[in-house]
């Protein structure tokens, strides 16, 4: 009896496929149960990105990427724009309007902590890739760092929502 193995080639392709999808979907539920429901889901910097949103918000730190937070925490950032970390970063209601729709759009859409932080660096997941072994405690002190919420000190592609560990580059 001869065996064909003409089709062999796209079984395995299919195989692979299927394999393929499955593990993104195991790794979600393997972040969310890990940070306690904390998940960004949809990539971190959306294909279009909102220029006023971009020049605003860079204009004193880094753009964050949308999906770092879920929807209610850019809604609460949004809303306190008037005391913006100690600042005054208040916006026309045409502009807060554009730049909160562009955020909450492009939210984490897997988020079901109960929590809404304030801050990225409030989150489950940052301290658990930013804790003491990761992260030592003088890099904060260190004048390049300054703090937490200074991604590009560190995180070299951070602009662009890019902050896979391949592009870190700690100061000296």
């Amino acid at each position: 009896m001869m065996i064909r193995f003409q089709n062999f080639p796209r079984q395995l392709a299919v195989a692979a496929l299927a394999v393929g999808m499955a593990i993104p979907a195991a790794q979600a539920d393997e972040n969310r149960s890990k940070y306690g429901g904390e998940n960004r889901g949809k990539p971190l910097q959306p294909a279009q990105v909102n220029a006023k949103w971009k020049q605003e918000c860079s204009s004193c730190h880094v753009a964050y990427a949308p999906g770092l937070l879920p929807a209610e925490s850019w809604r609460k950032v949004m809303e306190g724009l008037d005391k913006h970390f100690g600042t005054d970063a208040s916006l026309t209601p045409e502009e807060s309007r554009e730049i909160t729709g562009f955020l909450v759009g492009n939210a984490s859409n897997r988020w079901s902590a109960a929590t809404a932080p304030l801050k990225i660096s409030e989150t489950g997941w940052f301290k658990s890739k930013h804790d003491a072994r990761e992260v030592p405690a003088a890099l904060w002190k260190n004048p390049l760092v300054k703090s937490p919420a200074n991604c590009q000190a560190c995180h070299t592609e951070a602009e662009r929502g890019d902050f896979s560990e391949r592009n870190i580059k700690l100061p000296k």
